[in-house]
């Protein structure tokens, strides 16, 4: 018998520049049930402690001395294999944010974030499901997706990835996620089981490798399958 979920003590590195922010969320994540195994204060003291430390979630604040959160998510991601990223925003439209979630980032969080909800989005992630704020991630893809500059002047990377393998459901399941629809009201709009809905998502991520939903929403705007006009 599987032990229960509540069991598990996700292993977390936190890494912001600010000490105080930090001591607060290893507060919050140690009492809740969450191991925190190392913290940063900038991008390169956390790159070096995923690697060092292999933690299940990596919580980043996007802008850092030495080495920034989307840099250090890049780095944690292609040396720290398992390990999830959460980006920490100030703002909830962050320009930055779009290019993580490119990269491959879980989804991102509000400073201001309840302990309830921290926690709640540590465990989320830890299961392999993304982190998204529906309403900020759609309004950031589609501003970004559409060709809006990016404020450090670069261009973030994007999936560009070929849907030519996906079948005509499969196509149809991912223009819904890039909706932001869950499982549950996947399998409501297309009248499925959700564990047929599980399996198409499943099929579609190994096709199109695609690390978790937050990769799938943008990628369906990337490649026009969603775009704003569509959400109206």
């Amino acid at each position: 018998m599987n032990a229960p979920e509540e069991a598990r003590r996700p292993r977390v590195v936190i890494a912001d520049d600010q000490e105080l922010v930090r001591t607060g969320f290893r507060m919050i994540l140690t009492a809740r049930g969450i191991d925190v195994v190392a913290e940063a204060a900038d991008g390169a003291e956390a790159v070096a402690a995923a690697v060092l430390h292999r933690p299940d979630v990596a919580l980043l604040d996007i802008r850092m001395p030495v080495m920034d959160g989307l840099e250090a998510a890049r780095r944690i991601l292609a040396q720290a294999p398992g390990c999830r990223v959460i980006m920490l925003t100030t703002f909830d439209l962050d320009q930055y944010v779009y290019a993580a979630l490119s990269a491959g980032a879980s989804g991102f969080l509000l400073k201001d974030v309840t302990s309830a909800h921290l926690a709640a989005a540590v465990r989320l992630v830890d299961t392999g499901d993304a982190l998204l704020a529906p309403s900020i991630t759609r309004r950031l893809v589609e501003r970004f997706a559409a060709g809006a500059p990016h404020p450090s002047g670069d261009e973030p990377s994007r999936l560009h990835r070929d849907l030519a393998p996906l079948t005509p459901r499969e196509a149809e399941v991912l223009s819904l996620l890039g909706r932001g629809l869950s499982n549950t009201e996947l399998a409501g709009e297309l009248t499925l089981s959700e564990s047929t809905v599980k399996t198409h998502v499943a099929r579609i991520f190994a096709k199109l490798n695609l690390r978790d939903r937050a990769q799938a929403v943008v990628l369906a705007y990337e490649t026009g399958l969603v775009t704003p006009a569509s959400e109206r």
